[in-house]
């Protein structure tokens, strides 16, 4: 976690720097005391942008809105997702799929231990599908022809979660959530 953090401020503070960097190449000569009071000016603003980035890598990890669907989550058994619920079409050692009605489908992958490793939920033409907003806590900007996609990553969670729509007037809406191996 502290390489991650490390890297992210590494990352974020070196467009800063070059940035810096090709200000002070790039400025007209000037008296070693104008170049001092520059130097100390770009390092106050690189500490304050520190600053800023150290404290969002401070605050509270991102918390994923969905973190399961009808009450069954990552890492649940096989035994454990069928009793939470019915409606089951088909099932395998690998993966189940339910259907609850013609607008609402789900499929529910195991591993190799029989634990639960991703959850595909599907919507067909229902209005009944989550927005963008109920499942990721954002707004996504829509493609040109009405298309939807985005994944977010939840590390310390262990799995992301993403929302894809289609384009059209009769949309599929899927909602996924995978366990990061």
């Amino acid at each position: 976690m502290l390489n991650q953090i490390r890297d992210y401020k590494i990352h974020s503070l070196l467009p800063a720097a070059l940035f810096a960097v090709a200000c002070l190449l790039t400025a007209p000569v000037v008296t070693a005391q104008e170049q001092s009071a520059q130097t100390k000016e770009v390092k106050t603003e690189v500490a304050q942008i520190k600053t800023v980035k150290s404290s969002d890598a401070a605050a509270a990890p991102l918390q994923p809105k969905w973190t399961g669907y009808k009450g069954v989550t990552i890492g649940m058994s096989a035994d454990e997702v069928r009793a939470k619920l019915d409606h089951l079409k088909d099932k395998s050692k690998q993966e189940d799929f339910f259907v609850f009605s013609e607008m609402e489908s789900a499929q529910v992958y195991y591993d190799d231990k029989g634990k639960v490793q991703a959850i595909s939920i599907n919507y067909v033409n229902d209005k009944s599908a989550p927005d963008a907003v109920a499942v990721l806590g954002e707004e996504i900007q829509a493609q040109a022809d009405g298309s939807i996609y985005k994944l977010v990553r939840y590390p310390e969670a262990g799995y992301w979660v993403a929302y894809s729509r289609t384009a059209g007037d009769s949309p599929l809406v899927t909602v996924t959530i995978q366990q990061i191996r």
